[in-house]
């Protein structure tokens, strides 16, 4: 199933940051993620997982130990509102219970949960969203970011007691405890990692009742926002994704979702996405499933996603990929 909610830049702005100091260009971190760096200091800046996923891929793509690395950075400041409330929460419990009440303003890409089992604690990824290829890449991502995120809260480490991936142990695996200093096992049935219960009714330093409640509506306000432009973008991928064959166009889109075609360019335009966009990532995706798990032939892949000339299609596939289609299937 198509996979993309709208994100902040935050992760993006991260790695852009992380890399710069290595030399990299935020070009070649950017490129195919229709992202420009003007982007970056737009006042409400809003992009699609999907872009967040591409640039991540870039960095990757230099380094596979980046999501350990990215994770160690990813402080509870990188979360605006929420991060505010859960600094100011009551207890380590009570900024966590926060914090998965609103998983769209914490942006994570996997179902969180926090479970306590007798006098132990586990904060818990499961049910991954988003694409296969990232996903060692975002479990390292995320259980590192709460890893952090917890630190930040208490103003000292969390103990950990354990810490648990589904996916095989890479070959990178000794780094873990840079990241997760307590015994690390693989293959495990979910991601997560486990902590003493009692670390739940730890009062934070920074607490103050008054101004949580104020960021605590202000984050259920806000995140009642996000949800909806969510469902509206979901709206639009879906009326997209049944008609790649034959695309609407900007007009026929605006009149699907009973708005003028300005309207919809404009509200797009403030999620950090445009209509080209939208379509060029679908049509990518679907490639991707014909060429490689359905071995269509190229022209045929091209039939399906509207375009009248192959030589066309491969133009627009270098252009998502950086190779021509036969390439990417081999």
């Amino acid at each position: 199933m198509l996979h993309s909610t709208l994100t902040t830049l935050n992760a993006v702005s991260l790695i852009l940051e992380t890399l710069r100091e290595e030399g990299i260009a935020a070009s070649e971190l950017l490129a195919g993620s229709g992202i420009e760096e003007a982007d970056l200091i737009r006042p409400d800046p809003r992009i699609t997982t999907a872009q967040e996923a591409r640039v991540c891929a870039n960095a990757l793509a230099l380094r596979e130990t980046f999501g350990l690395q990215l994770g160690q950075r990813m402080h509870v400041s990188a979360y605006g509102l929420l991060g505010y409330a859960m600094l100011l929460s009551d207890t380590l419990g009570a900024a966590l219970e926060l914090a998965l009440r609103y998983p769209a303003l914490l942006g994570t890409l996997f179902d969180l949960r926090l479970e306590v089992r007798g006098d132990v604690a586990w904060l818990l990824a499961t049910q991954y969203h988003s694409r296969p290829e990232l996903a060692v890449f975002n479990a390292e991502l995320c259980l590192g970011s709460l890893k952090v995120i917890c630190d930040d809260l208490l103003g000292r480490p969390l103990p950990l007691l354990q810490a648990c991936f589904a996916h095989p142990a890479p070959t990178y695996s000794k780094r873990y405890r840079r990241n997760f200093p307590c015994p690390v096992r693989f293959e495990a049935l979910q991601h997560g990692f486990a902590f003493a219960a009692h670390m739940l009714e730890q009062p934070l330093p920074l607490a103050d009742r008054l101004t949580h409640r104020i960021m605590a509506e202000r984050c259920r306000q806000q995140n009642s926002e996000f949800s909806g432009r969510q469902a509206w973008l979901g709206r639009i991928r879906q009326y997209l994704a049944e008609h790649l064959a034959n695309p609407p166009g900007l007009e026929g889109l605006a009149r699907q979702m009973n708005c003028s075609a300005r309207s919809l360019r404009r509200h797009l335009h403030d999620m950090g996405s445009s209509y080209q966009q939208l379509l060029d990532a679908l049509r990518f995706e679907r490639a991707k499933v014909l060429l490689v798990e359905q071995q269509w032939p190229v022209q045929q892949v091209a039939e399906a996603l509207g375009y009248s000339e192959t030589a066309s299609f491969r133009h627009a596939f270098i252009r998502w990929s950086g190779v021509a289609p036969s390439q990417y299937r081999t």
